[in-house]
């Protein structure tokens, strides 16, 4: 498999740059910094969540943690990390491990830590363990609609 259609026609249709970087299939967001011989804080790693009756995406750096208390405070609701079975549900047309931050393709909310702002360029999973989407954190921007940065990672 490659870099799912949906996601290639997601990308194409916004017109934002961006590459598709072949590599080792890989699980973690931390395999992938070591694989593409990137700095972690570059890699991000797609989380979703719960919070009241909604989902959301999280996107983080592989060299942090979610903070629950952060969140917490910035959604102004306790959110929680959903199970396996409900990200297969409710994420269709990629693999799991290797989710996308594109929230609106599922009809969520896409959140990303501003430690991911500042950084020239960032990778991201593509639905595919053998495939990545490199971005810069502006493109990322006006790919995902109502994209919200915020504070809700600490360091490992």
């Amino acid at each position: 498999m490659a870099v799912p259609k949906k996601i290639t026609n997601f990308l194409e249709k916004r017109k934002v740059k961006y590459k598709i970087l072949e590599h080792k299939k890989v699980f973690t967001a931390f395999d992938k910094s070591k694989t593409l011989k990137v700095s972690e804080k570059i890699v991000g790693k797609t989380l979703v969540v719960k919070f009241d009756k909604s989902l959301a995406m999280v996107l983080i750096g592989a060299n942090k943690i979610l903070d629950f208390q952060k969140l917490k405070k910035f959604l102004g609701k306790e959110a929680k990390l959903v199970s396996e079975k409900l990200i297969k549900n409710k994420i269709k047309g990629v693999k799991l491990g290797a989710i996308p931050p594109f929230g609106s393709l599922w009809g969520m909310k896409t959140f990303v830590d501003r430690s991911l702002k500042k950084e020239r360029k960032i990778i991201l999973n593509s639905g595919d363990w053998r495939f990545s989407i490199e971005i810069s954190p502006k493109d990322l921007e006006k790919l995902i609609e109502g994209l919200t940065w915020g504070n809700f990672s600490k360091r490992k």
